[in-house]
């Protein structure tokens, strides 16, 4: 197996006494209930876990404890699978399926104990994202746990977590129509608002003193079929009743904050905005955390001049109220789908002698954006630079786009010449070849046309369409330490721009009212069919949030047999290029935890997390495809995977120790 990329030792202040070292090579200590109660591990959406019974030593021993297969809960089999599944006391919550079926599973066993299902109707029918499902929320009612799920359609739903029921006087009957106190929108008792739009969602809410807070999801917006869509408001729901207790529109309304972004009337019909990631909480300071996404639609922008506020923003809301506490805009006038794909996640941190409760995002352009989460204030300065211009017409970019000044970007931005693949001389100058048929340059390169005056078919955007930073590894922080491991991929997107009558003829469908739209957001091959950019293709980069300093950083996995044994490669000496995904990781007391990601080879990867010395890896039926969870039940620690691929589909893998360990 090739050896992964090595890097500094990070520095982990004063070396350790004799007494401290002893504790370390010490037996683990006899392990304790340890929940998963959010989908990222906690409010603060850490993906951590404190669990230690497995440890460098013994985590080669770790053995299949059970499976549980989704491929039941139709009408489709998924080859893939997005649900990270919660613990609380002897139970495991999940979804599963196109409906979104929850789950109660034996924490011990893997057996079911329930299911509940919303009954079949037109609005599920005819909801995108199906099976876009990331897991549940769970809150504890008047004594009573209480799980709560939003199904295709838009419903949201709170069961009993004891028995599977619908709440009674939870909504009516358990159910909360989500497509009603959306705005001015004629609701249909069949099809809800989808004739204005389309909405649904696919994060699970999450419950912050009492109150459930709703986020939104629409169709992807590569492929506009017009420039209207509905606005992905984000709600508050009396966590006992599901009363609406507020809205904050996301599309400021006349005479709200930020109104004045959007010009020529284009807040009466742009839509998105909406946080798709899931939402992150500080329940002492009542602060939820709202990432949102490109407003409608993701490559042109000339229907909706302005900064276009709270596109592709962080915002900090009151919980209770729904009021804007604080919020910032990681990018004006989003025309790249540089949406934020991942929870914002809650870490205290000393920077310079002060001690600053913070929040950190991870976003697609390969930025970190660090905040003190009680007022906003950027840990460090956050520049806006000048950034090149689109040639478009009818488009107008913002002349600026924030840099943050530290941390160092984590994956590489923009594209030049320096960055293509050269391996040998002939692959480096087919690549440019191929790359100069399109226009290269910076992050915030703007998209063009795909017939262009300059010759051009199109702009390199890196990081691509899918990132950076996106969902499926997103981030994980060590509470204990500050330091935040980021899952990247070196993705590029080739942004090339049609005359929306053309629509039909060039994508199929219909065509767009909007003056341009683009070809998709796909990238391109590299000559002979290897990737066009340098590797690695995926990575895993540790950062030390209380200096803003990168610690380490290795490849996702080891270099593909389609890469290795290419045969324009043979005699060359390669580098371990990693895997082209996003890894899946999950951070323990000692250890990092991850899998490939989707596509890729289905392992388990096992480091040292104040290294990222790789440790072992572990066999999977298949690849992983969302972030892993660990919790400890009756004196054992579980580290559980989704995992779905070709001939495998959709299932939970939970992983312990020998039982007489």
């Amino acid at each position: 197996m090739t050896v992964p990329l090595r890097f500094p030792t990070p520095r982990w202040g004063a070396p350790p006494t004799l007494a401290a070292l002893a504790l370390l090579v010490a037996a683990p200590m006899a392990a304790q209930e340890m929940d998963w109660t959010h989908w990222g591990s906690d409010a603060h959406s850490s993906r951590y876990s404190a669990a230690d019974q497995i440890t460098a030593e013994n985590v080669e021993d770790l053995e299949v404890a059970w499976r549980w297969w989704g491929a039941n809960y139709g009408p489709t089999v998924d080859y893939i699978y997005r649900a990270t599944p919660l613990k609380i006391g002897d139970k495991l919550f999940t979804v599963a399926g196109q409906r979104r079926a929850v789950i109660a599973i034996d924490a011990s066993t893997g057996e079911q104990l329930w299911m509940w299902r919303m009954r079949d109707n037109a609005r599920w029918a005819a909801s995108t994202r199906q099976n876009y499902g990331k897991g549940v929320a769970y809150a504890e009612v008047d004594g009573r746990g209480t799980i709560f799920v939003i199904t295709p359609g838009s419903y949201l739903v709170a069961l009993d977590a004891e028995t599977g029921d619908p709440v009674p006087f939870f909504g009516m009957n358990g159910i909360v129509d989500l497509h009603l106190g959306m705005g001015d929108y004629e609701v249909d008792a069949d099809r809800g608002i989808l004739d204005s739009g389309d909405i649904t969602s696919s994060s699970p809410p999450i419950v912050v003193n009492g109150v459930v807070v709703v986020g939104n999801s629409h169709d992807r917006g590569y492929y506009p079929e017009k420039k209207e869509n509905v606005p992905g408001h984000v709600r508050g729901y009396d966590v006992k009743t599901g009363e609406m207790l507020w809205r904050f529109n996301v599309l400021p309304q006349p005479g709200e904050y930020g109104h004045d972004t959007w010009e020529n009337d284009a807040w009466q019909y742009t839509g998105n905005i909406s946080p798709w990631a899931p939402l992150s909480a500080d329940l002492a300071r009542n602060l939820v955390f709202i990432p949102t996404d490109t407003p409608t639609n993701d490559y042109y922008g000339g229907h909706r001049p302005g900064d276009n506020l709270y596109g592709t923003s962080l915002i900090a809301l009151n919980a209770s109220t729904g009021e804007r506490v604080w919020h910032f805009q990681m990018v004006h006038h989003d025309v790249w789908n540089m949406d934020n794909p991942d929870a914002p996640h809650l870490v205290d941190i000393s920077v310079d002698g002060r001690e600053i409760p913070a929040v950190a995002a991870v976003t697609k352009q390969g930025f970190t954006y660090v905040f003190n989460r009680e007022t906003g204030e950027p840990v460090w300065p956050i520049e806006e630079r000048a950034v090149p211009q689109s040639d478009v017409p009818g488009e107008n970019t913002a002349p600026t786009q924030p840099h943050p000044t530290k941390p160092a970007p984590f994956e590489m931005q923009g594209s030049s010449i320096d960055q293509l693949i050269d391996f040998t001389p002939e692959l480096r100058e087919q690549a440019i070849e191929i790359a100069s048929q399109y226009r290269m340059g910076p992050v915030f390169t703007p998209p063009s046309l795909w017939e262009a005056e300059d010759g051009t078919k199109g702009a390199f955007v890196v990081p691509g369409a899918n990132g950076g930073a996106n969902i499926p590894g997103g981030a994980a922080v060590d509470p204990e330490t500050g330091v935040l491991y980021v899952a990247s991929q070196r993705g590029h997107s080739v942004i090339s721009l049609i005359p929306g009558d053309q629509r039909s003829e060039v994508i199929g469908g219909e065509d767009s009212n909007m003056d341009y739209v683009s070809r998709g957001p796909g990238g391109i091959r590299g000559p002979q069919g290897l990737p066009l950019f340098k590797p690695p293709y995926g990575a895993i980069t540790a950062i030390d949030l209380n200096s803003g300093e990168h610690l380490w950083r290795i490849p996702n996995g080891f270099t593909s047999q389609t890469i290795a044994n290419h045969p324009a490669l043979e005699g060359v000496d390669l580098p371990n290029t990693g895997k082209n995904a996003h890894a899946n990781i999950l951070v323990t007391k000692t250890l990092l935890f991850y899998g490939e990601g989707r596509g890729q080879d289905p392992v388990l990867h096992v480091v040292d997390k104040r290294t990222g010395e790789h440790l072992t890896t572990l066999d999977l039926p298949a690849p992983t495809t969302t972030a892993p969870m660990s919790y400890v039940h009756e004196g054992r620690q579980y580290i559980v995977l989704s995992v779905a691929g070709a001939g495998e589909p959709a299932q939970l893998v939970a992983f312990t120790l020998p039982e007489d360990y």
